[in-house]
């Protein structure tokens, strides 16, 4: 009897799967109830630009390419696993949305539209001209945990865990941990991948006896957490041996990548990045560079601590790279001009390189100009970190392009011709460069993402930001800089806080953007003529108002006190339809494109 009920179960679960895999169309023919029709997704289609990146690699090795081969293996298996850490129904989702296209028909077009939101949004939740997210397939709503807490759990809830059971914090808040509940099945599966993985068991100790005593006593409202390796053991067993099987290719041309490909498979299975991010910081490669992991936080709307897979590879432009490499010097002059008083040591040969985008998967896919790793305090301060810019990117001409006519719609005729490629560029490679300066802890020595939670992101961002503006006016005087690159510089950092739409409160870039907005006009920076609907820009007052904004940032980060980050947020975050939302208007009227679709050569796309 036992027997013939598992068998029911199976057989049952089997067909709903398949139910869901090739959903029912409707009696009428069309899409099946929940999912947009093509009204609805062609309008956010229409908006959406697709940008093909194909950079020259012929000057790769063969060991080279076939390195890259194997790392584009990978770069799919996180691309699967990031589509999972955000939405629990993004596989499910995915393949239902490829029956839909397998079964053809008169709606072939608007599954089409469907395919690009899915691939647009990296998941089944689309963002709306008017920025909302919205299901555009019949899934739930995605909760400010995501899909690496207990699908819906409240922060009250994981709170009042915490505050009985302390001991458990620091797993839970974990960067690279997945919390559960702590019901039957759960616990087996976990204890299921140690025994199929031992490695895992291994590079974990306590984690199974931890287990088993749960296992023992199950209950639903006891939260425990599972590194990311136990969470997707098949993937990340599978990726260790694709990486070593690319460090074994390029190990001939190119050992010391060779080397940080063998640290960082490692660490994948360990969840310490310590041995791959030394290796990564401190090797000097030739012509391939490729940012592996989970890193960035800004998905994890409940705590704003767990961190997101991401995957690039990335061709080296080297002779930029030398030149840029040569020009950066003096950081610990320009970390003593920033206006806090607790200045710390920098290491003024911090790794910068150009490079050209050959894929791009998970959290860095869809645009992402430049990169500054590791984040984890610790790691910057003993090996200090490195800088990507992703050159085909930043320099491409239709995006540049789709820039500049923005910008035009937002300024006074008298600006328009002062943005360029040149501060474009310029601004992002100091943002990056901001993240290595300033505060990186509290004053009494906590981390800034455990002390500010979800607004330790926004203010970092902001703190890149300001200052990138704020060295400038020094490294003029240098002769860094000519006059023209100055004040285009200074025009990028205006163009880049002015919004097409107001920002939600859970988008950490936007948000910070429209907080230096509201300050500059505050300050006559920016001056909003109501007739003309148009910004003009007094660029004698920016520099100290740049100043100010970021000591007013660095003081926040340094006190730790999130409480005084969010009145700080809420008094600058005030929108105006009169006049924020004029100009986005403005810019909206002028945008062919509000979206981008990235494609790769390398993938045969």
């Amino acid at each position: 009897m036992k027997i013939l009920r598992s068998l029911t179960v199976i057989l049952v679960a089997c067909v709903c799967v398949a139910a869901q895999t090739a959903p029912k169309r409707n009696s009428g023919g069309g899409l099946p109830a929940g999912y947009w029709s093509a009204e609805q997704s062609g309008a956010i289609i229409a908006k959406t630009q697709t940008v093909q990146l194909a950079p020259d690699l012929s000057h790769l090795t063969d060991g080279e390419r076939k390195a890259v081969g194997k790392l584009l293996e990978v770069g799919r298996i996180f691309q699967d696993v990031y589509e999972q850490q955000r939405h629990r129904e993004a596989r499910q989702a995915r393949l239902s949305l490829a029956a839909l296209e397998r079964a053809g028909g008169a709606n072939q077009a608007a599954t089409q539209n469907l395919l690009a939101l899915y691939r647009l949004n990296q998941g089944p939740i689309a963002t709306t001209l008017d920025n909302k997210r919205e299901p555009f397939m019949p899934v739930e709503m995605t909760p400010p945990g995501v899909n690496l807490y207990p699908w819906g759990i409240t922060k009250a809830e994981v709170e009042a865990f915490l505050a009985a059971h302390p001991e458990r914090k620091d797993s839970i808040l974990d960067l690279r941990t997945v919390v559960r509940r702590a019901t039957s099945p759960n616990v087996r599966e976990d204890l299921a991948k140690l025994r199929q993985y031992p490695v895992l068991a291994t590079l974990h100790p306590g984690l199974q006896s931890d287990l088993n005593r749960l296992a023992a006593r199950p209950d639903p409202k006891t939260l425990y957490a599972v590194p990311y390796s136990v969470a997707f053991a098949e993937e990340m067993i599978k990726s260790h041996a694709l990486l070593n099987e690319a460090a074994d290719a390029v190990q001939k041309d190119d050992e010391e990548f060779a080397r940080y490909l063998r640290n960082r498979a490692r660490d994948l299975l360990s969840d310490d990045y310590e041995s791959g991010d030394a290796a990564w910081i401190t090797g000097r490669f030739k012509n391939l560079n490729a940012q592996i992991g989970s890193y960035e936080v800004y998905d994890d709307e409940l705590y704003g601590v767990k961190a997101f897979y991401a995957f690039n590879v990335l061709a080296t432009r080297r002779q930029e790279t030398d030149e840029l490499r040569r020009a950066m010097r003096g950081l610990q002059a320009l970390e003593d001009s920033l206006p806090y008083d607790r200045h710390k040591r920098v290491r003024e040969d911090i790794p910068v390189g150009v490079y050209d985008v050959i894929a791009d998967f998970g959290q860095s896919r869809g645009g992402n100009t430049a990169t500054i790793l590791p984040n984890e305090s610790y790691l910057a301060r003993r090996y200090g970190r490195t800088i990507l810019l992703r050159a085909n990117i930043m320099r491409h001409p239709e995006i540049f392009k789709g820039s500049g006519n923005a910008w035009g719609a937002a300024v006074a005729p008298a600006h328009k011709d002062e943005l360029t490629f040149d501060g474009s560029f310029y601004r992002t490679l100091w943002h990056e460069v901001g993240h290595y300066l300033g505060v990186d802890q509290t004053k009494d020595g906590r981390d800034l993402d455990t002390a500010l939670e979800a607004n330790a992101s926004l203010l970092e961002e902001m703190k890149a930001d300001l200052v990138s503006l704020y060295v400038a006016e020094a490294l003029r005087k240098q002769n860094y800089y000519t006059d023209a690159q100055l004040r285009s510089l200074y025009a990028s950092g205006i163009q880049r806080v002015l919004q097409n739409n107001r920002p939600r409160r859970t988008q950490p870039y936007n948000t910070m953007q429209l907080m230096q907005w509201n300050f500059f006009l505050e300050k006559g920076v920016l001056r909003f003529d109501p007739q003309t609907k148009r910004l003009s820009i007094n660029y004698s007052k920016y520099h100290d108002a740049v100043g100010e904004l970021l000591k007013r940032v660095l003081e926040v980060q340094s006190e730790g006190d999130k409480a005084a980050a969010d009145r700080f947020i809420e008094q600058y975050t005030t929108w105006d339809e009169n006049l924020h939302g004029a100009v986005a208007a403005n810019i909206r009227a002028q945008q062919q494109y509000r979206f981008r679709i990235f494609k790769y050569a390398a993938l045969g796309e």
